[in-house]
């Protein structure tokens, strides 16, 4: 990875205050903490109850097929383990 001048003094400065051994420790610490919750950020729907609600009725309503590109979202989503 190539970094300014600037930012790799800044980083390793961080690191010595941490308390890591290298600047890869202090990287690989950055990255496992803080990588789940930008994850999630990502990943996570949030819905208000009657949108929920509405949501249950329209999955419960038999009458009504998901179109092919709702499937095919669906189907990349399950190959990434969703």
């Amino acid at each position: 990875m190539r970094i300014d001048l600037e930012t790799k003094q800044m980083a390793e400065r961080a690191s010595v205050a941490l308390g890591c051994s290298s600047l890869t420790e202090y990287i690989t610490r950055l990255i496992r903490d803080n990588s789940p919750s930008i994850i999630q950020q990502q990943t996570k729907i949030t819905l208000s109850n009657q949108q929920f609600d509405q949501f249950i009725t329209l999955c419960e309503d038999e009458a009504i097929k998901p179109s092919q590109s709702l499937l095919d979202a669906a189907q990349k989503l399950d190959k990434e383990g969703y």
